[in-house]
């Protein structure tokens, strides 16, 4: 949860300090970043003797989220807001 928290937190401030015409490309560069963290998250979940089943619902989750809600923001928000 904690990580779920964290990932909402960074995605929200970074389009809150970027300038709208570069939000688009700082959610591409968030959201590889972000998947790059979630996959060593989960290297480190299987290395611990998790299985991958479960480590991939939660990272789905831990990936998906704060992705999820930073392209809504840059894409599903009226450009009038």
């Amino acid at each position: 949860m904690l990580i779920v928290v964290v990932g909402v937190v960074v995605v929200l401030v970074l389009l809150w300090r970027c300038p709208k015409p570069r939000q688009h490309t700082a959610m591409w560069i968030f959201s590889l970043a972000w998947l790059a963290i979630c996959a060593w998250n989960l290297s480190v979940g299987l290395s611990h003797g998790y299985a991958l089943g479960e480590e991939l619902l939660v990272h789905a989750l831990l990936y998906g989220v704060p992705v999820g809600l930073g392209w809504w923001r840059v894409c599903g928000e009226p450009s009038s807001i």
